[in-house]
């Protein structure tokens, strides 16, 4: 398929508009993820890595979402591009109202991005609340030595790494609320 064509299916899918609105609806989305709408004819391979997730979140956008789920939108990226592509969604969450839900790894980069931030450990939630709550006095051991493992800039800082004792993890243990808006399976 083309650019164009991947862009404009959830168009089609959901019968909106004509041939030739589609069109102009998906040079608009091409315009406002930073792509330019003379390449729609393009087919995905003619594209950079970071011009084929910026494809994806027009698509993402056609249908006018308030709430997008990015599952590790810039892992495949290298550091520059992850720069272009993470300032891109700051700036249309900010312009069209979105709320994202960001899976990644990348702790760094969470920080950056997140107001609110959820910990799983083995498929549950063992912390929640707010970025800088969670960063600066983590209360689960999963993410106190998550947040150890972060590289640190300075190679003579010293490191304090927490390895997790699996066995005083109460892996049951359910969510409780420590402080308003974040909780921990403490």
């Amino acid at each position: 398929m083309r650019a164009e064509d991947i862009v404009a299916e959830p168009l089609v899918v959901h019968s909106l508009g004509d041939r030739a609105t589609r069109h102009e609806q998906v040079a608009e989305l091409f315009r406002l993820v930073g792509l330019d709408p003379s390449h729609l004819g393009r087919y995905p391979h003619q594209f950079s890595g970071g011009q084929r997730q910026r494809i994806g979140l027009a698509r993402a956008l056609a249908l006018h979402p308030s709430f997008l789920v990015l599952d590790e939108p810039v892992s495949a990226l290298d550091v520059s591009v992850q720069a272009q592509v993470v300032n891109l969604l700051m700036e249309l969450q900010e312009r069209l109202a979105l709320t994202y839900l960001f899976i990644a790894h990348d702790l760094r980069l969470v920080e950056h991005i997140s107001s609110h931030v959820a910990v799983m450990y083995l498929g549950r939630i063992v912390e929640m609340g707010p970025t800088a709550m969670l960063f600066e006095n983590p209360q689960h051991p999963y993410t106190r030595a998550l947040l150890s493992a972060i590289p640190v800039s300075d190679p003579d800082e010293p490191r304090r790494r927490v390895v997790l004792n699996r066995s005083t993890v109460d892996r049951d243990a359910p969510l409780r609320q420590l402080a308003d808006g974040y909780w921990a399976a403490v």
